[in-house]
């Protein structure tokens, strides 16, 4: 291993809760083509004559439900997390946000202009692959290099959507909640969603994904870069390791925007036809994530909370991401230390 650096990314917040800044970070994520994955010109047309007009205030109000007084939740935590590390390694580490800031550029810059770096290695904090979260990452480290011409190899840590390690940690911070006393009614793991077209389009076959019912399960190429397969796969490696049974737990899919095919069942259906089923007491968790966000501190915790209790539950109760945990701090510092080159 040559003399190291390691860069932590994730997805990113806005600067405050200002209507103008929730905009701004709106346009820069959605005109990112891995994101909506469409020419320049209707992915501009979308974005700025259906997107930017209302979706900015809005995003705003969900936004000021779950800010923290030291700023977004997901910056805070994830530089809570960049703190534990650093106290476990001397390894040279740093955090970015692929939107907003601190930029994976100045970041980057920051890492090899530092004596001696060789190696740059990139841990995109998204354990399943998909081109809008992992490749888009990876793709703006490869330009920042290239562009300044930085005398770096890049090494990107592979999707550990399996990893024993990670699994464990996992399993781990969910304890509290799943060995409580009292018990659950059921536990719904609520993965972020992706429209259908996202894994067609980075199946390498061209011939698996989605082509049959039981295409996750069947042996393929296409798993390497399949979100719906690995999701499924943490699924079951966190079931056979806390002893869950099937008629304990049940998967869906979040966050859907705009009017394209997306993965099913969506957690907004999942969690009304859970309470009619007489489900009274959920966790739902959040595994596509390891940084609390908007996504489960809004989204989950405060409206998926509202619409489970409207269809007949009685107590909706959010577990945790990773985020700081110290088994995690510790699975990021052996990667830091000792991730193959």
């Amino acid at each position: 291993m040559g003399n190291r650096a390691v860069l932590l990314t994730n997805l990113g917040s806005p600067d405050s809760t200002d209507v103008s800044d929730v905009r701004k970070y709106l346009n820069q994520f959605l005109m990112d083509p891995y994101v909506i994955q469409l020419p320049w010109v209707l992915r501009r047309l979308i974005v700025s004559l259906f997107v930017l007009p209302s979706r900015p205030k809005d995003s705003a109000h969900a936004y000021q439900s779950i800010w923290w007084e030291e700023g977004s939740p997901l910056v805070v935590l994830s530089q809570r997390l960049l703190a534990a590390v650093k106290k476990n390694t001397d390894v040279p580490v740093a955090i970015a946000m692929r939107y907003g800031s601190p930029s994976i550029e100045s970041q980057l810059l920051d890492l090899a202009k530092q004596d001696g770096i060789e190696e740059i290695l990139l841990v995109p904090l998204y354990p399943h692959y998909a081109d809008s979260t992992i490749k888009t990452t990876i793709e703006e480290a490869k330009s920042v290099i290239a562009r300044h011409k930085l005398d770096v190899k890049l090494i990107v840590i592979q999707p550990f959507y399996q990893e024993p390690a990670y699994i464990d940690a996992l399993v781990a911070s969910t304890a509290p909640w799943l060995d409580a006393e009292g018990g659950f009614d059921h536990i719904l793991f609520s993965y972020h969603g992706l429209p259908e077209s996202h894994l067609t389009k980075a199946d390498p076959t061209g011939s698996h994904c989605l082509k049959s019912d039981d295409c996750c399960q069947v042996a393929s190429p296409a798993h390497a870069t399949c979100y719906r397969h690995q999701v499924l796969r943490t699924t079951e490696r966190f079931v056979e390791k806390a002893g869950l049974k099937p008629e304990q737990y049940s998967v869906a899919f979040q966050s859907r925007l705009g009017r394209a095919k997306w993965l099913e069942p969506s957690t907004v259906d999942t969690l009304e036809e859970l309470a009619k089923k007489g489900v009274k007491n959920l966790l739902v968790m959040c595994p596509a994530f390891v940084t609390d966000c908007l996504e489960t501190l809004e989204e989950i915790a405060l409206q998926g909370e509202e619409d489970f209790k409207k269809a007949g539950g009685e107590s909706l109760t959010l577990i945790p991401c990773l985020n700081d945990q110290e088994q995690w701090v510790s699975v990021i510092t052996r990667w830091c230390e000792e991730y193959p080159t």
